[in-house]
């Protein structure tokens, strides 16, 4: 599925349209659909946005430009003002001189760059600690919030959303709270849905 149609899809799902709309409006079977929103548990992935520093579309084309050339890359790393070692390192994770090609070593660059930080349960142990607590306890992340708020309004080591916990649920693989405990939240879906998701008149 394209980028632009992903980007389609998720699009309608922050709208709240069904899976079955999405299906029909972007001409994909409701299983394909299906399979984008799973794979991210519902939760729309974030913008591959590469770190401040590192090398642009217009270097990488240079480079590619001046391997195929036969020029050193002590000559590539003095017209694009980078070290050698930058260009010597970009080359070699990137297939080397024969293989390398701009346009997917800066692909691979934007999907480092997207890789999933840790989370706000996983940052904090004493907040993770209360929220299993409380999750053993059968409250819903709605109650716990609630709770938080009330008993721990002053400390902001404390804070935290119920969207938050819902995410740290889908999103980390049980790796932050355990499959056991996932299992006793009060929804059934397989998936997060958004706030404004309604099949009313679809």
């Amino acid at each position: 599925m394209p980028d632009e149609m992903k980007a389609d899809l998720w699009r309608r799902w922050r709208a709240g349209e069904s899976t079955s709309v999405i299906s029909r409006q972007i001409g994909k079977p409701p299983g394909s659909v299906f399979t984008v929103l799973k794979h991210h548990e519902g939760i729309a992935p974030g913008p591959r946005k590469a770190r401040v520093g590192s090398l642009t579309v217009g270097e990488r084309e240079e480079i590619s430009r001046g391997l195929c050339a036969g020029e050193s890359y002590r000559a590539i790393a003095r017209l694009l003002g980078r070290a050698v070692s930058t260009i010597s390192r970009e080359v070699s994770n990137n297939g080397g001189r024969d293989i390398y090609r701009a346009i997917a070593a800066q692909e691979r660059a934007l999907d480092r760059a997207r890789r999933p930080k840790q989370c706000l349960l996983a940052r904090r142990p004493a907040l993770r600690q209360t929220v299993l607590t409380l999750m053993k306890e059968e409250w819903s992340p709605e109650q716990i919030a609630g709770h938080l708020r009330l008993h721990h309004g002053d400390d902001p080591a404390m804070e935290i959303s119920h969207e938050t916990i819902y995410r740290s649920v889908c999103t980390t693989r049980w790796k932050v709270i355990p499959r056991e405990l996932c299992k006793r939240l009060r929804t059934g879906r397989p998936i997060r849905k958004n706030k404004h998701h309604t099949v009313k008149g679809q």
